[in-house]
């Protein structure tokens, strides 16, 4: 295989592993999760074969969004350590050959941030304009904010001044004014900053809204993306290699934008939302059509841009691309209560509680996950299998205590519970079932496969760099497809229904001369004169086969 030399491109095949420092390890013991905690379980990242630690946000923060409302862009919240810690953290990690990059949350702020707080003080303050105000009483919103289980309107009455102040979130979160060119200057110090620190980039959060200049003077910002592109500039003139992982939940073609195009110059990398949604509902009805369908229409992409591919991540399950039909039937198939739903369009559960704890199809789902073209997003648990609380509020269902262990609190704290930042997850996925100590041990548990699918990932280029190509054949319930990049070529099946598949498949280019080997397990198959194979499924199984040639020199 051709050598190319890649690493400014670092992030084309690695494995980012979102975590939160207050729900992951607690080293004090005062039941908040601290950096000291995370620094000591760096190595079971590296051992996981995690490349990239995306770390939630670590800011100071009034604790009314998980720590999304900050009051302090350049501070680290006293509970998880100082910024002497948060340094340990990252040479730690880049001692291991990780990167870490961390959430920037600049779509707005804290109530109580000192801007805000100088805003409402006075029409005449400096930091008015930081925020985007209006004096008439404003039409009814309550069809454009973003919780509404929590807030009817995207603006709020402050009586310090009379005015409105907008929030498309909270209103404990009052909107930056982006068209503010000392708004802007202020993001790209705040990025600098974390940056000179020794972050590797950013996961952007909520960037539409970021861009967003509805309620402001559009006039005085007419190109939003000529900013985004400033942004991804400065990333690359400071870190060289920076990422900036942007949060669009949007349809393709939008997202594009979010790319830059076919200039791939704004966002590094994109989360697939539509294809993850098209994942839940082909796993509702055994069927991989409406995957393979999303997988189809991904637009192409510039060189140095890549899909970011997951399961689960740390906000609630969105299905809202999803028809209000398509939407039921993945609600009946994995959240039939209504305490398992969300805002009504998601679900606020980890994936094993919704497959019923069946180990085959939680593998077969992580193999697909692996096996797609991009870059796979892990989010803390997620190795173990670990399951949700719904007894908890919200998107915190999923925001539970780290399990270690099958000791007191999952061995994530020896504090008392009540001091914990919520309840360690009960039933049958507590600690005692699930934890990290008992699985490591354990060459059968879903801790040594994900370890597998992340070796294997890492070996085969394919899926991060290469092309993508759905193969047809007959039967409906199984996503074949396959993955090339310079001279290597990589065949992935999976099987959604738990009835056993024989798929039969044509390679181009491929004839007896070459074979199909198994990378998950021991095994492979030849191909005839025609390039032509027959494969087994078993119910929910899933194979990985690399085309091999008979000059061939690869390692498989």
């Amino acid at each position: 295989m051709k050598i190319t030399d890649t690493s400014d491109l670092w992030w084309k095949n690695a494995v980012v592993y979102c975590l939160d420092v207050e729900t992951f390890m607690d080293w004090n013991a005062d039941g908040i999760g601290d950096f000291a905690g995370l620094a000591q379980r760096i190595d079971h990242l590296a051992d996981l074969g995690v490349t990239c630690l995306w770390l939630m946000p670590f800011y100071p923060t009034a604790e009314r969004d998980d720590g999304y409302d900050i009051t302090d862009f350049y501070g680290v919240d006293p509970r998880l350590g100082t910024h002497g810690d948060l340094v340990e953290v990252i040479r730690t990690a880049n001692d291991r050959g990780m990167r870490v990059i961390a959430d920037l949350v600049v779509n707005h702020t804290s109530r109580k941030h000192p801007w805000f707080r100088s805003a409402e003080s006075s029409k005449d303050s400096p930091f008015r304009d930081f925020y985007v105000w209006r004096s008439d009483p404003p039409p009814d919103t309550s069809d454009q904010v973003v919780f509404p289980d929590q807030e009817d309107s995207i603006w709020t009455l402050s009586e310090k001044t009379g005015e409105w102040y907008l929030h498309k979130f909270y209103k404990e979160q009052p909107d930056l004014n982006v068209t503010n060119p000392r708004v802007r200057d202020e993001v790209a110090k705040i990025m600098g900053f974390w940056l000179q620190v020794g972050l590797s980039g950013f996961r952007v959060d909520a960037v539409p809204f970021f861009l967003e200049t509805a309620g402001a003077d559009g006039g005085a910002f007419p190109e939003p993306h000529d900013y985004l592109r400033a942004l991804r500039s400065l990333v690359g003139r400071r870190s060289g290699s920076g990422v900036l992982l942007g949060e669009v939940n949007l349809p393709y073609e939008e997202q594009l934008q979010f790319f830059g195009g076919t200039d791939g110059d704004e966002l590094t990398m994109q989360f697939d939302f539509v294809g993850m949604q098209a994942l839940y509902l082909s796993l509702a009805r055994g069927d991989a059509g409406p995957l393979s369908t999303a997988l189809e229409g991904r637009p192409a992409l510039h060189p140095d841009s890549q899909w970011a591919t997951f399961v689960r991540n740390h906000d609630e399950l969105t299905l809202d691309k999803l028809s209000d039909d398509e939407r039921a039937e993945v609600f009946a198939a994995f959240g039939p209560e209504e305490t398992m739903q969300v805002y009504g369009r998601g679900l606020r559960r980890r994936l094993p509680p919704m497959l019923d704890g069946d180990p085959r199809r939680v593998r077969m789902v992580y193999s697909l996950l692996f096996s797609l073209p991009g870059t796979p997003v892990l989010f803390y648990g997620e190795e173990i299998g670990m399951g949700e609380d719904l007894d908890a509020e919200g998107r915190l269902a999923v925001r539970t205590p780290m399990q270690w262990t099958s000791g007191r609190n999952g061995g994530f704290s020896p504090a008392e519970p009540r001091k914990l930042p919520g309840p360690v997850v009960s039933g049958g996925f507590a600690p005692e079932f699930v934890n990290v100590a008992d699985q490591r041990n354990d060459p059968d548990s879903l801790l040594s496969f994900m370890k597998l699918l992340i070796r294997r990932y890492r070996e085969s280029p394919e899926l991060g760099w290469g092309g993508f190509t759905v193969l047809e054949h007959p039967c409906p319930e199984v996503l074949a497809h396959l993955c090339t990049w310079d001279d290597g070529a990589l065949v992935a099946l999976h099987n959604l229904c738990p009835e056993p598949r024989t798929v039969p498949l044509t390679l181009e280019d491929c004839g007896a001369e070459h074979r199909l080997v198994d990378l998950l397990q021991p095994g492979s198959a030849p191909l005839d004169e025609r390039g032509r194979v027959e494969l087994l499924l078993e119910g929910y199984g899933y194979r990985w086969l690399r085309v091999v040639g008979a000059d061939s020199r690869r390692l498989v």
